[in-house]
């Protein structure tokens, strides 16, 4: 997905995300040039931390410096933004990261599955969620940056086809995410959602029996699993 189409899905004008778009690709990356902060543009640089560095440097730089100042701060806001939007689709430090996890002795083993899990929702599943979903599977809100990857079948009991499956996932917002983590409401075979007995003063956190989710039959194994198994109904 590229930068201006990544922005106008995050709730972005059509105007604005052309803006950023041009400008990150276009004045900004010949001002790193011409400073010597990189020899290409910035679209090109793959490390978060190498463009992270990059950026601080551009404070720096007179030009940049002047015309953010009077831009009302137009070009830090979209290098902020280009580099959220470089965390979502950096395939390659997702990798290092999972494999830094698997080689950490300092991590019990128990909880590799937990922080794999975690770091996974960030990259390339994700993205697959938010093409399929868009928006919060539940509440419609769609700035995608608040969202959360949510497996329905847990990642520890998943195979590994399984924990790529994109019907093996919900993007939800982070207070629906945890509490459906939790086992405290599933969603019937049509999507209706079931609250637990046990959630007291669902309102609260927003959860009203009347939310749905339009489900494939795709879903169906998968949340099938998490009412048996994941569901804490009320005996």
């Amino acid at each position: 997905m590229i930068f201006k189409n990544w922005l106008i899905q995050i709730g972005k004008s059509e105007r604005t995300a052309d803006s950023y778009s041009r400008a990150v690709s276009g004045v900004v990356s010949q001002w790193v040039q011409e400073s010597g902060l990189n020899s290409g543009g910035l679209e090109e640089i793959d490390s978060i931390a190498e463009l992270i560095n990059i950026i601080d440097g551009l404070n720096n730089v007179d030009i940049y410096s002047d015309r953010n100042k009077h831009g009302n701060n137009m070009y830090s806001c979209a290098l902020k933004l280009f580099v959220e939007y470089k965390k979502c689709n950096s395939d390659n430090e997702l990798e290092q990261d999972v494999n830094n996890i698997i080689n950490d002795d300092s991590i019990a083993t128990t909880e590799k599955s937990t922080y794999i899990n975690a770091r996974v929702g960030q990259g390339k599943y994700r993205n697959k969620l938010i093409g399929y979903w868009e928006k919060c599977a539940l509440t419609g809100f769609n700035d995608v940056r608040f969202l959360v990857a949510s497996h329905i079948k847990p990642w520890k009991s998943s195979d590994n086809e399984e924990r790529l499956d994109p019907y093996n996932g919900l993007l939800l917002l982070p207070n629906l995410d945890k509490v459906f983590d939790l086992g405290f409401i599933t969603f019937s075979e049509t999507g209706n959602i079931i609250i637990s007995g046990h959630l007291e003063e669902s309102e609260k956190l927003g959860i009203t029996e009347s939310m749905q989710l339009k489900l494939a039959e795709q879903h169906h194994p998968y949340m099938n699993y998490h009412r048996d198994v994941m569901y804490e109904s009320k005996v």
